[in-house]
């Protein structure tokens, strides 16, 4: 019966959209190979105690004078009882800072989100960093010496990644919102937001790569 429903399933249900899962392998591979980086990687102690994590891979930024932000990736968090990750649901970022700018350059961006406050802020339609949320750059390290009152504090710790530069980026101003569209091709019409990041709802096949990327880098470690 259960691979007779299966096959009756869309195929968007199983795997997600093209889109959806490009985007998906690429917050994979960003992840790997930030995470890869040694002594330039997030801070495995740091990871180690986030509930959430958000991946944007390729985040633009461009414009004269104006500049702006843009990007699409997803979010997930760790599963009841702290040992393994739920199904990632869409995010999109979007913010403006004026500033003499010129050209354009895409960034890879991670988030984590540090404290159960800051796991809430995903379920709402959208928040700002620096403003509903504290926010502060993440330190660059393999044991996370710094420890700032800042860091300590901080719902949210963010990361970039542009043109093979990586470290902590302050995105005050940014703004997160939940992305329907993208939820709606991995899990179906009416994707409820708050029972995939709670893992009631199975992962798409094609968010595999991501989570066993999440999985070896960010072992649970209780608080």
């Amino acid at each position: 019966m259960r691979k007779l429903l299966l096959c009756l399933m869309p195929a968007t249900l199983l795997f997600g959209g093209t889109a959806e899962k490009k985007r998906l392998n690429a917050s994979a591979e960003v992840l790997g190979e930030i995470m890869a980086a040694g002594d330039r990687a997030i801070p495995q102690d740091l990871f180690a105690k986030a509930h959430c994590a958000i991946i944007i891979p390729a985040m633009k930024k461009g414009g004269f004078i104006l500049a702006a932000k843009y990007g699409r990736g997803f979010a997930s968090c760790r599963l009841p009882g702290g040992k393994g990750w739920t199904g990632p649901v869409g995010m999109r970022v979007e913010g403006g800072s004026v500033g003499f700018q010129i050209g354009g350059a895409e960034s890879d961006v991670i988030m984590l989100m540090m404290n159960s406050k800051g796991m809430e802020r995903l379920l709402s339609s959208k928040f700002t960093l620096g403003g509903e949320a504290t926010a502060a750059a993440g330190p660059v390290g393999r044991d996370a010496q710094a420890q700032t009152d800042a860091t300590m504090r901080a719902e949210i710790l963010s990361w970039s990644r542009s043109r093979g530069v990586f470290g902590g980026i302050a995105l005050q101003g940014a703004t997160l919102r939940d992305d329907a569209e993208v939820d709606e091709a991995l899990y179906g019409a009416g994707a409820d937001r708050r029972a995939i990041l709670a893992g009631k709802k199975p992962a798409p096949a094609a968010a595999k790569p991501l989570l066993d990327k999440l999985n070896k880098y960010s072992a649970f470690k209780g608080k």
